[in-house]
């Protein structure tokens, strides 16, 4: 069996299910995992923020038009009164809950309602349109399997003890299908895996099930070797291995969420990146055993901020680090880069909220300078220390950049390099130009 999931834009129209459906329907015994449509998850969260703000009327009127998109997609997909009438049906009830959910009490736990109806909306089309076409198909709402724990982590064993008896108790379904993002978390409250969190549901179900490999499909032909809306003539990589997909992914690679590589690189399941719009396309596979000695790929970063510790004082004073982190630990902010000097350290953030209060609290062991406004620029390959000159290719290339920091040795798979965000187009050009075109 392969997991298959497929993303908001490959779903994204009536013509997009027909086409995601041609696809799924050419092998049988495959479970697909759907994206709510493309716009749908947006529309909703912009329907809780009304709701939270207490403006039923401006809510009302987003609902109202997310409702007739859908009543168009209806008419468009589905061929017979019958299934017409069920998806319209299934559709109302929906957006009837919504619009029950604006009373005087609105938090959370009613916007994660709200947010999870997108991923139920596109299966129950999907859905309709498979049983239309003659396939044997069968609805798994992911609410009745896909739980959390206390920890907020994939509940593994409930998970399969709940999936696996189905699968295997129905031999002749063609597809099994179910939504991605959204789940119930420890407590039976409906939760979801955050934005991105398909990626995730595919790769937990694949790990439970031992799929035989897990398909994401979205609008580009795999995992590129360079930002494509910044640099002209990318190409994509055919083959990653599962720490360069993830390096890729946390530092600017969107066709990935960074969290679904953990379950697969775990029970040692393939990934494949494709795109609905070009099927043919080779893509890129992921997998724990990638060719070696080569520099793979280029990402970048945006929205970081570098903050720099001194004091000659205290810095090679027993506990001087600990001290510093844990103020990061307090604010839980997480650093994405870090190097030591005899007088300084320096460290980068990508998420500012708590800066003032960071550095305040710094400020109590040496002089603290903020740098705003910065990109990190990831190299990822195959980069252990003792392949000679790979290091010295990046740097060569960004000659021309002033760097202000650079990350080397913490992982056999990247090098990064801070630079300002005013010079990160020009980075990633240099990049692909020394590392990737020249022959």
């Amino acid at each position: 069996m392969k997991v298959l999931k497929f993303g908001g834009t490959s779903v994204g129209s009536a013509q997009r299910i027909k086409d995601v459906a041609a696809l799924i329907t050419r092998r049988s015994g495959n479970l697909v995992v759907l994206s709510a449509m493309s716009g749908t998850t947006n529309a909703l969260v912009e329907i809780a923020d009304y709701l939270y703000k207490k403006n039923i009327d401006g809510a009302k009127e987003t609902l109202n038009n997310l409702q007739a998109k859908y009543a168009g997609v209806v008419n468009e997909l589905l061929s017979t009164q019958a299934s017409r009438q069920e998806a319209n049906k299934g559709l109302a009830d929906i957006f009837n809950f919504i619009r029950n959910l604006a009373g005087d009490i609105f938090t959370i736990f009613e916007e994660r309602e709200i947010v999870a109806q997108g991923e139920l909306m596109s299966t129950l089309l999907m859905y309709l349109y498979l049983k239309e076409q003659g396939v044997k198909v069968m609805f798994l709402p992911a609410l009745d399997f896909m739980r959390t724990d206390k920890n907020g982590e994939a509940d593994m064993t409930f998970i399969e003890s709940k999936l696996r008896p189905i699968i295997e108790a129905n031999p002749d379904i063609e597809v099994f299908l179910t939504q991605g993002f959204i789940c119930r978390n420890a407590y039976g409250e409906i939760d979801n895996l955050q934005r991105g969190g398909s990626d995730l549901t595919a790769s937990i179900i694949g790990a439970v099930l031992k799929a035989e490999e897990i398909e994401i499909w979205t609008d580009i032909d795999g995992m590129h070797n360079n930002d494509p809306r910044f640099v002209e003539g990318t190409e994509p990589v055919h083959e990653l291995h599962f720490e360069e997909a993830a390096e890729l992914a946390y530092f600017g690679a969107k066709i990935l969420h960074p969290t679904c590589i953990l379950p697969a690189k775990l029970n040692n399941i393939p990934v494949r990146l494709l795109n609905t719009m070009q099927p043919e396309a080779k893509g890129t596979v992921i997998y724990n055993s990638a060719p070696s000695h080569t520099i793979k790929a280029v990402a970048a970063k945006d929205n970081i901020t570098a903050i720099k510790i001194k004091s000659g004082r205290m810095l090679l004073a027993y506990g001087f680090l600990r001290k510093v982190f844990e103020i990061f630990e307090t604010y839980k902010t997480p650093i994405d880069m870090v190097v030591t000097s005899e007088v300084g350290v320096s460290v980068t953030i990508d998420n500012d909220r708590n800066l003032d209060r960071i550095v305040n609290d710094l400020k109590k062991f040496g002089t603290v300078t903020i740098e705003p406004q910065m990109a990190i620029i990831c190299v990822v390959g195959d980069l252990e220390w003792h392949n000679r000159g790979f290091e010295a290719k990046a740097l060569e290339a960004l000659k021309e950049i002033p760097v202000r920091m650079i990350s080397y040795g913490g992982s056999n798979y990247n090098i990064s390099f801070l630079v300002k965000q005013d010079d990160k187009v020009a980075a990633l050009n240099a990049l692909s130009d020394h590392l990737f075109r020249q022959k």
